[in-house]
């Protein structure tokens, strides 16, 4: 468990630092705390889309699905939020 939340840190480092901003923000959509939140329980939760006890694909679905949600929400953000996050402004 440990191992997969590191591997899945050094893949998301920056666009989680993103989401967390977005988080902050206050201009952030209603949606995004919700989305935020499904996205952690999915990525803690023992249900996964591929079982962990298959040898390789257990592990990579959740290397290949979290990015790609964190990526979606991130550019679902409104141009504004995006902005603000891009030039680094912390709230």
């Amino acid at each position: 468990m440990w191992k997969k939340l590191a591997v899945l840190w050094t893949l998301l480092r920056s666009d989680a630092l993103q989401l967390w901003r977005a988080l902050r923000h206050p201009l952030q959509p209603r949606w995004l705390k919700p989305a935020a939140a499904l996205l952690v329980l999915y990525l803690l939760s023992p249900i996964d889309l591929l079982p962990d006890f298959i040898p390789l694909l257990g592990v990579v679905d959740d290397l290949v699905l979290i990015p790609l949600a964190v990526r979606y929400m991130l550019r679902r953000l409104p141009a504004a939020v995006r902005a603000d996050i891009a030039r680094g402004q912390r709230y």
